[in-house]
């Protein structure tokens, strides 16, 4: 009989502790120098709270859910928050103008060397802002971080990027062109993607099932050609996505095929998702109803739709935000390997 060999010492244990601490540390370090710039950006700390009426909105998003018993024993369905926007965007509605969160987060069906059921968004908001006044943002944002630590060069999986170089700016469009050899925008129309063009356009260059939608060619095409051409050498900016891919973002007025979104990338790894912030309720709503019904088809499930936010959502000022992986930005930062090595604890149940 083969005798098995010792299990490995628990996570925390002083020896396999010492191991990641040093990402701990340079954790740390980032957290007080982003704190610190955002102060003298003006910005105040918000906490939002992580039990939510519904998660988020959005198909392929999926949340752990739980329940409270009231004091007369009733209970209320409640989900953990993908995401502290909602609460975020009512804050807006309510007078705030900059404010930012270090918020935990939780997503269901994630788990990898860049993805954690359980982790931390940075995410802030400008009232009376343009989207690129966030992008910058961002792009500043990145390289604090990386002086925080003082690294020089961010690398993963054999790419490096330079978090100080002047970013590469790239649309949507641009880069399905140059990495994909498609004209994305000839495959919208109305603001409605067409499926079967973008499947003519994506023939031999990805998988086509035949219940694929637009989106999801679309994001074939985006993941197998695009993003692992983005952020080499230095950070991109991918921005005006296309209108079926506006998610809560406020269409261009210039091109009604694109919308105020962007994403950026460091090591073809993405980091941070921004909008210039919809605020018409009833196009909210319609998109909303859009994703739940795909997410009934797809999953047999659907959230229900927080009418507090869609009601904040007519109040709120012209605003723009960003949502950035912190943990993600903290690894590159870092030099660490595993999303895992850069959190105090790992997930519940789990060893690093």
């Amino acid at each position: 009989m083969m005798r098995q060999g010792p299990s490995p010492s628990p996570w925390w244990s002083p020896q396999r502790h010492a191991d990641v601490r040093p990402f701990l540390q340079a954790r740390a370090a980032i957290t007080r120098a982003l704190r610190a710039w955002f102060e003298e950006q003006g910005f105040t700390e918000v906490e939002t709270g992580i039990l939510q009426v519904s998660p988020g909105n959005e198909t392929h998003l999926h949340a752990p859910a739980t329940a409270l018993t009231a004091a007369d024993g009733g209970r209320h369905q409640r989900y953990l928050r993908t995401s502290p926007e909602f609460a975020c965007k009512k804050l807006l509605a309510a007078g705030e103008r900059r404010i930012f969160e270090f918020a935990r987060v939780f997503r269901d069906r994630e788990r990898g060397d860049l993805h954690l059921p359980e982790f931390t968004m940075l995410e802030w908001y400008r009232a009376e802002a343009s989207y690129d006044a966030i992008m910058a943002d961002t792009v500043v944002v990145i390289a604090h971080a990386a002086q925080a630590t003082g690294i020089r060069q961010f690398g993963f999986r054999g790419r490096t990027a330079d978090p100080y170089a002047e970013p590469e700016l790239l649309t949507v469009a641009g880069a399905f062109d140059r990495h994909a050899g498609i004209d994305l925008l000839a495959t919208i129309r109305d603001g409605v993607g067409d499926r079967d063009a973008l499947a003519a356009a994506g023939q031999g260059k990805v998988r086509i099932g035949d219940d694929d939608t637009w989106s999801d060619l679309f994001s074939k095409l985006l993941v197998e050609h695009v993003e692992p051409q983005l952020g080499n050498g230095r950070v991109t900016v991918l921005y005006e996505y296309p209108t079926p891919e506006a998610a809560l973002a406020r269409v261009a007025a210039a091109d009604p095929r694109v919308a105020e979104r962007f994403e950026v990338y460091a090591c073809g790894v993405e980091l941070a998702n921004g909008f210039g912030e919809l605020t018409d309720a009833a196009e909210q709503r319609r998109r909303f109803d859009l994703e739940m019904a795909e997410k009934q088809r797809r999953y047999g499930e659907r959230y229900p739709l927080d009418e507090d936010f869609l009601a904040a959502v007519a109040a709120m000022p012209q605003a723009s935000g960003v949502a950035l992986g912190f943990d993600r930005l903290v690894m590159l930062a870092a030099g660490a390997v595993r999303i895992d090595q850069v959190v105090w604890t790992p997930p519940a149940g789990e060893q690093r």
